[in-house]
């Protein structure tokens, strides 16, 4: 006689044998559930950014628990954390010239730590990086961000260069977390530390989003007007939704894997 199948994995057998176009409808279905939620239960909508900082800061955490205390840097992408660097080094310019406020503190302890971590894979632990499987080109992720914020940049009273480079930020952040999925897919086997990290990302990235898309909700849109005209306050929203969705089939496998009871995460391939 059989024993009887658990709830979720159940659910996650039949959701992974649905078509790609209703597994995307379901992935919209449960994100726009959470954010009804959301705005029910957080009243004051400002506390998902400092959640969204929170998470990302357990998730760097257990990056430099990965990185002290089990001495391998294996299965980190070190071109993610460089991607990371150079966001993050770019707000911060703009957020000295343009609007300095508490995220620029929270942006500087990130860039710090971010390049603890590169200091550390490239010089201390450089026999362990999976060099051969990070081998995403960043040309291929920064050279589209520059053309598209040339392009399509706020409209704000800065500086052109400077409103050029808050978009530049803007779209490589919401990409570079293209070559730690890259490594992982390659791998296709992502340990505990790595896969806790990542999946930290992914969840800080969705609280981000859903304070950005509930402040446009709870102002009537008049954030979008205020962000600026033309494509800009649209172009925002999208960076926002899509670093989310790059992550999303990552979480889904990394929840997975922690209800079967699996420390070890093993990705299918075609995840990425």
């Amino acid at each position: 006689m059989k024993a009887p199948r658990r709830p979720i994995h159940a659910v996650s057998t039949w959701v992974k044998r649905q078509p790609p176009k209703v597994k995307a409808f379901l992935a919209v279905v449960a994100g726009m559930t959470v954010l009804v939620l959301l705005r029910a239960i957080v009243h004051d909508h400002d506390n998902l950014f400092v959640a969204a900082e929170a998470v990302h800061a357990i998730g760097i955490s257990v990056l430099i628990y990965k990185l002290t205390k089990e001495k391998t840097c294996a299965g980190i992408s070190l071109k993610s954390q460089e991607l990371t660097a150079l966001f993050l080094a770019v707000r911060l310019y703009c957020s000295f010239v343009m609007e300095y406020d508490i995220h620029t503190l929270l942006d500087l302890a990130t860039l710090a730590t971010t390049l603890w971590v590169i200091f550390m894979i490239r010089f201390k632990l450089e026999s362990s990086y999976m060099e051969d499987k990070d081998n995403c080109s960043v040309y291929y992720v920064v050279i589209p961000c520059a053309a598209l914020a040339l392009l399509i940049h706020p409209s704000t009273s800065h500086h052109l260069i400077n409103r050029i480079f808050w978009a530049f930020c803007v779209y490589l952040e919401a990409v570079s977390v293209l070559p730690q999925l890259c490594v992982m897919q390659n791998t296709q086997i992502v340990e505990p530390f790595t896969a806790h990290y990542v999946f930290a990302l992914g969840v800080a990235r969705f609280l981000s989003c859903a304070h950005w898309i509930l402040q446009v909700l709870d102002s009537n849109g008049h954030l979008l007007v205020a962000l600026g005209h033309g494509l800009w306050p649209s172009m925002v929203l999208i960076s926002e939704v899509v670093q989310t969705f790059i992550l999303a089939d990552f979480c889904y496998y990394y929840i997975k894997s922690v209800f079967g009871g699996q420390l070890v995460l093993r990705l299918p391939s075609g995840v990425v």
